[in-house]
């Protein structure tokens, strides 16, 4: 038996980090409370030298090495870097709340840097074990970060929830993939796709099946409708420094993952899944724009938002042209950029004591800062896709995509949903502008430093990438279509 070394060079990145999370949680054990910003000092830097080595690697070139369970692509390259600059501004978002609430501890970066990493596996694996491993890395990670908070009675309620609908949905994945292996005899995303390719009719009832639990696991993960019910209680049941973190980069590497299992792997059996994602689709648009529309907590109303921006992403991938997996990968995009900075405002406006998660908190900002008050204004705005902001073009996108598949009913259900959507984020902009402070809340609201530059440069981001969305359209179409 002939044993082959390896090309480690395109998973350098991954090494690099998985080495700098093993140092860096070594290095904590050491510190004290005090000195805990060398610790979130390392890992912002693990992720810039990270951003630097992924960039400085990228090229056209699609590069196997790990006997094909790992890719290196220019999907791959643009993707780690979204992850990498929405995870930067996750960190730099949440110092500030943690060290106000005392829970400003080493756990949190570490177990964020590994959530980082399982991300990065999903993104590049080409093997149903490697994407699996991806998975559940980040989905370990996220269940300990949602239960971070050890003293908050909420926040351990929702990592049980997260936890046992999250072991359900892997236990689903997995009998998915084991029915897979079993019809084709590999585990390689290629050699599947060749499979289905060559595969007789006796074969597509079990392979159906086992697709239908990928699905139904998948929609899990995502939290697409049905398979929702745990996206509202988490978001608001975790510290708003988790939700922030889970709400945002998990959604690009979830991208990839789809990319990778239905796109790449079972291809052939388009027209099986298309019609699965189209129905997850119209639900996911329906319910979470309407029972948004219910919602007092913001925290919650973003829940429901985000279920119903899963449905955009759906409806670009269930396209199945390239344009539209470019348009999705757009949208994923620009919804992981914007949230960060939606979620940011939450913490900007929170202090100890107080946690400004109601939709009743942001009344009158206005009056307390109008600059940040825009800010919000340009988040909220994208969130809606209304123009000039890059959302109006994300959504367009990916309409465009799906009038291009000759799907017109779908585009028209997704337009009559985002205008019922408009209403709960034009509320809060109503609130904010027309409506005076809540009583005890009338003081300004002073900005603090990396926080308040951050989020500027994050909602001017919002309008600039809207004024001139060519540079990210021309590099998603090149990820996509080289």
């Amino acid at each position: 038996m002939n044993f082959e070394i390896p090309n480690f060079l395109p998973a350098v990145p991954e090494m690099f980090v998985l080495g700098m999370a093993c140092l860096i949680l070594v290095i904590d054990a050491f510190l004290p409370d005090s000195r805990r910003d060398i610790t979130y000092g390392l890992v912002q830097a693990t992720l810039v030298a990270a951003a630097g080595l992924t960039l400085w690697m990228m090229g056209p070139e699609t590069v196997l090495t790990f006997s094909d369970t790992f890719v290196k692509d220019p999907m791959a390259d643009i993707l780690k870097v979204a992850v990498y600059v929405t995870s930067f501004l996750v960190f730099l978002y949440a110092r500030p709340y943690l060290m106000e609430r005392g829970i400003h501890k080493g756990e949190f970066y570490v177990l964020g840097l590994f959530a980082v990493l399982g991300m990065m596996i999903m993104i590049s694996g080409h093997n149903l074990l490697t994407l699996y491993l991806g998975l559940e890395l980040l989905s370990l990670s996220s269940y300990a970060l949602v239960a971070f908070w050890r003293d908050n009675s909420r926040a351990t309620e929702a990592a049980m929830k997260y936890f046992v609908l999250g072991a359900l949905a892997s236990g689903l994945l997995l009998y998915g993939m084991s029915m897979i292996y079993g019809m084709t005899g590999s585990l390689d995303i290629a050699v599947i796709a060749a499979e289905l390719v060559a595969a007789d009719e006796s074969m597509n009832v079990p392979l159906v099946f086992g697709l239908v639990f990928l699905v139904v696991a998948i929609a899990f993960k995502l939290g697409a409708v049905p398979f929702h019910m745990w996206v509202p209680d988490v978001y608001d049941g975790a510290p708003t420094a988790v939700t922030l973190f889970i709400a945002t980069a998990p959604k690009i590497a979830a991208f990839a993952f789809l990319m990778r299992l239905l796109v790449e792997g079972m291809g052939p059996l388009h027209a099986d899944w298309q019609g699965m994602l189209i129905i997850l689709a119209v639900l996911s648009l329906a319910v979470g724009n309407v029972i948004a529309i219910a919602q007092t907590s913001i925290k919650r109303m973003l829940a429901y938002s985000t279920i119903a921006h899963i449905g955009f992403l759906f409806m670009g991938i269930l396209a199945g042209t390239d344009s539209g997996y470019a348009s999705a990968m757009f949208y994923v995009i620009v919804y992981a950029i914007t949230a960060a900075g939606g979620f940011g405002m939450i913490v900007f406006l929170s202090r100890k004591g107080y946690e400004a998660d109601q939709i009743d908190d942001f009344k009158g900002l206005a009056k307390r800062n109008p600059w940040f008050a825009f800010i919000m204004l340009l988040l909220l705005f994208s969130m809606a896709g209304v123009p000039p902001t890059v959302g109006f073009y994300a959504k367009l996108a990916v309409i465009q995509a799906a009038v291009g598949a000759e799907l017109v009913w779908l585009a028209i259900v997704a337009v009559i949903f985002s205008i019922i959507g408009a209403f709960y984020y034009l509320r809060v902009v109503k609130m904010m502008f027309f409506d005076d402070p809540q009583e005890g809340a009338e003081e300004p609201v002073q900005p603090s430093g990396a926080l308040a530059a951050a989020l500027s440069i994050n909602g001017l981001a919002v309008l600039l990438l809207g004024i001139f969305p060519g540079l990210l359209l021309s590099l998603t179409h090149y990820a996509i279509i080289g």
